[in-house]
């Protein structure tokens, strides 16, 4: 985990913190820059120009200090991390989505549903028997049953 700022290379992130006021995060927020967001670095920080990230579909220029406030950690770094089905995963924790597997169908219906490759989950609730689990995912809450949660595969997000 690093600061935007320090990055040394292109390639996609993960923000992990937002280091600030609570004015500046809320700014932050309203740009879609949120804790557990995807971002792609374009160009890195030269000389205090600022840097250029593709955010959420847009190109957003980040300044030096701005940058300094923003943890992240690359996407890469969680390849050295166990994969596991998402239904092992603890409530409260964070997991970044590595591959669905089962039959077609399942996997088409999964991904319809918001669940592809690198996309951020956080179990927020389970059931008392342990079925249905309710996620939080790209802003918005989705309940799927422990059998479609053993077929995703996961990389837990350390933070």
């Amino acid at each position: 985990m690093e600061s935007l700022a320090a990055i040394k290379e292109k390639g996609k992130y993960i923000v992990v913190d937002i280091i600030g006021e609570p004015h500046f995060v809320r700014r932050l927020a309203e740009m879609g820059l949120v804790v557990n967001s995807n971002l792609t670095v374009i160009s890195i920080l030269q000389n205090e120009s600022g840097l250029v990230a593709f955010l959420k579909g847009q190109r957003l220029a980040i300044s030096g200090s701005l940058a300094s406030n923003i943890l992240v950690k690359e996407i890469d770094e969680l390849d050295d991390l166990q994969i596991e089905p998402l239904a092992q995963l603890e409530i409260g924790k964070s997991a970044v989505v590595s591959k669905i597997i089962g039959e077609r169908p399942v996997r088409r219906r999964l991904m319809d549903m918001g669940l592809t490759k690198n996309t951020v989950i956080k179990i927020l609730r389970v059931a008392p028997l342990g079925d249905p689990i309710e996620l939080v995912l790209r802003g918005y809450k989705l309940s799927i049953r422990k059998q479609e949660a053993e077929y995703i595969m996961v990389r837990e997000v350390l933070e």
